[in-house]
């Protein structure tokens, strides 16, 4: 696993160094309607290419133990199949209706930006489904080398093209060339890859009603994330500007919030997404094998790794999100949105990495349903509070979706495990362990700050502020940093 993190480290500090400078460059205003346009697309990606990569790879698992080789290049046929069936109408209703942009967007420009992403849906959908192929065969670091190379093509042409922009409209337009290059550059590196590892096209029609059954579950969950990402794209900024805020004004606290701020509390993502990335095929072996043993010892080292990840980095953003923001993006509302939102980061990060073990167990119905729960309260809140709180409606909504999901997913996998994993005192004693680690930050910061430039200050005592919430954990024998890079 070491390796996969290595890969998703490297790929998410490049988006970062893109999205800020697309941030100094475009403004709050221009991010803003590029994050509103990419919130678009990434609800059609979801529809076209979300729960079939995944329900590939676990039933390329499925047939290799029952060593059926000839049955995994079906059902990776299937899910190309099912993918151009999906976004080829999706796209071209969306290129030939312009009026349905009108219903979508209240921002002509973000229509714009659209037009020049939709080819790159269709050819992403395949290449989803090749990932999944190379996900079900184990070959990690294939899937993750072009994942890290999409995001160098994006981030080296995005700034020769947007480096010659004339005017904000134009720059966000040339941001959108950069997004749909890059789709075209893994699509053809992974279709080439593919076949160079021994894949083949074969008969999709004996997998693909039970591709469809399995798939759908997961698409239609990814598929209300995504929705719900739109809507809040949507319906916030109206939100803000019924309660007195220009159109500028709301698109600007927008795209501080979303386009910059929120990216940050993401950053869990990252190892979490290595962690599932190695420990899905395994728990989906371990179940079809009923070896309940080995998948409990996985699913409780999974939730630590995601505990712990969190709480290295929350303290940091308590205690010095303001600066952090003025660091990297010379913003600090953005500053400001990160450290009043980051303990999301918590709930979140249980969140992402129970979903996706209880996906790998067949129990996608029921995580679709904690889903629809957690989002109900978010929607909520974007919609009601905006007049009492403004753009922290947001935070709250995201707080209150995360933290109800978490818990529904962890007493899900107590329930599943015949023997339940035991992670509760782990999840307790690290929240105590946030209440010390924040404050020593908040000094450390207040001292540096009367001698030492911001960026130093900022860089010191998040090392010092990290080691020593570590500190914490080796002291009392609760987590070692080699079990986060093993391989499961």
């Amino acid at each position: 696993m070491a390796l996969v993190t290595i890969f998703s480290c490297v790929e998410r500090a490049l988006g970062f160094i893109y999205r800020i400078y697309l941030s100094r460059t475009l403004g709050a205003e221009g991010v803003g309607v590029y994050q509103i346009t990419l919130s678009v697309v990434g609800l059609l990606m979801t529809i076209t290419a979300s729960g079939i990569p995944i329900t590939v790879s676990r039933i390329m698992i499925k047939h290799e133990s029952h060593k059926e080789e000839n049955l995994i290049y079906k059902t990776v046929s299937a899910g190309i199949l099912l993918s151009l069936i999906i976004s080829l109408p999706l796209v071209f209703i969306i290129l030939f209706c312009p009026k349905i942009s009108s219903f979508i967007f209240s921002d002509p420009r973000c229509y714009k930006v659209l037009k020049i992403i939709l080819p790159g849906v269709i050819i992403t959908s395949v290449y989803a489904v090749i990932r999944g192929f190379f996900w079900g065969k184990k070959k990690f670091f294939t899937y993750s080398l072009i994942e890290l190379l999409e995001e160098i093509v994006m981030l080296v042409v995005g700034i020769v093209l947007v480096n010659t922009m004339v005017n904000i409209e134009d720059g966000v337009e040339k941001a959108g060339y950069a997004v749909l290059i890059s789709y075209i550059f893994s699509f053809v590196t992974a279709t080439i890859l593919f076949f160079i590892n021994g894949g083949r096209l074969s008969s999709p029609l004996p997998e693909l009603k039970p591709l469809i059954v399995s798939a759908s579950p997961i698409t239609l969950m990814r598929t209300a994330t995504s929705l719900i990402n739109t809507l809040i794209a949507i319906i916030l900024p109206a939100r803000l500007i019924l309660y007195g805020l220009s159109p500028s004004l709301a698109m600007a606290k927008y795209g501080e919030l979303s386009g910059m701020s929120i990216p940050l509390i993401y950053i869990p993502s990252t190892l979490i997404g290595s962690i599932a990335l190695v420990l899905v095929p395994e728990l989906s072996n371990n179940f079809y094998s009923n070896n309940m043993i080995t998948m409990r010892r996985n699913i409780e080292e999974a939730v630590k790794c995601s505990v712990f990840i969190s709480c290295m980095i929350i303290p940091v953003f308590l205690s010095m999100g303001k600066e952090i923001g003025i660091m990297m993006y010379n913003n600090k509302n953005a500053g400001i949105y990160v450290q009043n939102s980051c303990l999301i980061m918590f709930p979140m990060s249980i969140t992402m990495i129970s979903t996706s073990m209880l996906n790998s167990l067949n129990l996608e119905r029921k995580t679709l349903l904690y889903y629809i729960i957690g989002a109900s309260f978010l929607l909520f809140s974007i919609y009601f509070l905006p007049k009492y709180v403004g753009i922290y409606s947001l935070i709250i909504g995201l707080m209150l979706s995360y933290l109800t999901t978490a818990i529904c997913n962890l007493l899900l996998l107590k329930k599943t495990c015949k023997s339940p994993p035991r992670y509760k005192v782990f999840i307790l004693t690290s929240v105590l362990f946030l209440i010390p680690s924040t404050l020593l930050g908040y000094l450390l910061k207040n001292m540096l700050l009367n001698f030492l430039p911001i960026y130093l200050t900022v860089i010191l005592a998040s090392i010092i502020t990290v080691l020593f919430n570590y500190t914490f954990y080796r002291v009392f024998d609760l987590f070692d940093i080699k079990s986060l890079l093993k391989s499961n």
